[in-house]
């Protein structure tokens, strides 16, 4: 009996240490998690140093989708020396961030482990900054300048004294539609995968943003144009959940401001995660991208003039014969300049061929990113875009995964 007693209680010690010690380890976690000490290699460093701004307080900002965070602050002596060290966020997205002394700032981007280093003098830290780190910070600085100059101009146009109220407000207009312009141009089509396109997108200009995802039409398409590179590129991160919602809400919104579409079949304004568009077939009928919805469609840019356009054609048909059946369409978007060329190539071929005559210079063809041909994008059931051509591996067994 005490033998037995002796051994619960033991076993009551033993339960008691290994609580203490599952207790002790939490408390650990904790602290390391409050305090921030993760290891050296799963940090990212911003320094630098702002000269002439000694006492000043230079503050480190998150931008999230809910607004500015503050992450750290220094007050800087008069080396004006600063070194962040911070803890990267869990999403695989870039991340934005600002430093600030007052109402001047510095945007830049975070998309690895990189290091930002900054170098700025106080009275011009917002437009005579350097930045290394990384190409998409130092593009965003360019767009910055010139929204700055921007600001500057409307400020020249208020004290003219020789334009009218009517004259002002027209040279306004025309001022943010060049800046407009320019940012779709050289920022958004020219490269819509990267953070410096997403940065163009969320530009304000009067406290308004620049463009409007919520009912211009044109606008839409290139927040579309960048959702659609940040799903193939960020699948699951917020910002990319956020790219492609306010997309769809704007696609949905913009067509429902087309009574014609809406009379035909109100049913087929749906929600969808890719650019649409449609172009003519070779019997002069217009199909869509977003008229197979409950297709797997292989979107295929080409040119049937090219060398190896027959024995491209000839691998699709064996994977149109394979998987047809059971799901997949091929549309395929033809950039030949001769017409009549392409009517003939394409006269047999089963699936959808449509042509574009404007070739690589069509707005369609530009906001998904197409530079060289052929090139293909896989878009999932309810035009769900999944890879281009370059991120799969094997084809036949992404389609098969799709179906």
């Amino acid at each position: 009996m005490r033998k037995r007693r002796a051994q619960t209680t033991n076993q009551a010690i033993m339960r008691g240490v290994i609580a203490m010690a599952l207790i002790v380890l939490l408390v650990c976690y904790l602290f390391l998690t409050m305090v921030g000490c993760s290891p050296a290699g799963e940090r990212f460093h911003v320094n630098g140093h702002i000269t002439e701004a000694e006492d000043s307080t230079l503050l480190l900002e998150a931008m999230t989708l809910t607004g500015v965070r503050a992450v750290d602050s220094v007050r800087l002596t008069s080396a004006g020396d600063f070194d962040f060290a911070i803890v990267p966020d869990t999403s695989s997205a870039p991340e934005f961030y600002r430093l600030r002394i007052g109402s001047q700032v510095i945007n830049f981007v975070v998309d690895s482990l990189e290091d930002i280093r900054v170098e700025a003098p106080f009275a011009r830290m917002a437009t005579a900054y350097e930045i290394e780190g990384n190409d998409a910070s130092r593009t965003m600085k360019t767009i910055s300048l010139l929204n700055i100059q921007l600001q500057q101009q409307f400020a020249q146009l208020d004290k003219d004294a020789t334009l009218s109220a009517l004259e002002k407000v027209d040279r306004a207009r025309s001022l943010v539609d060049s800046y407009k312009q320019t940012l779709k141009r050289e920022y958004i089509l020219a490269d819509p995968a990267s953070a410096a396109a997403y940065f163009a997108l969320f530009q304000t200009v009067g406290g308004q943003m620049l463009f409007n995802p919520e009912s211009d039409k044109s606008d839409v398409q290139y927040f579309a144009a960048v959702a659609t590179q940040w799903e193939i590129l960020y699948p699951g991160a917020l910002r990319t959940q956020n790219l492609r919602n306010i997309a769809i809400r704007g696609l949905r919104n913009t067509r429902q401001a087309r009574p014609v579409e809406l009379q035909i079949d109100g049913e087929k304004v749906k929600e969808i995660g890719i650019i649409d568009f449609g172009f003519k077939d070779i019997r002069g009928q217009e199909r869509r991208l977003s008229d197979f919805p409950e297709n797997v469609i292989l979107l295929d840019f080409t040119a049937y003039s090219l060398p190896a356009s027959q024995q491209r054609n000839i691998q699709l048909r064996e994977i149109y014969s394979k998987y047809h059946r059971r799901g997949l369409e091929i549309y395929q978007v033809s950039l030949d300049t001769d017409e009549h060329y392409w009517k003939t190539m394409c006269d047999q071929l089963p699936w959808v061929c449509v042509h574009c005559p404007e070739g690589f210079g069509n707005d369609m063809v530009r906001l998904y990113g197409v530079e060289a041909i052929p090139s293909y994008f896989l878009i999932g059931r309810g035009s769900n875009m999944k890879a281009r051509g370059e991120d799969i591996p094997d084809i036949e067994k992404a389609i098969e995964a799709e179906l």
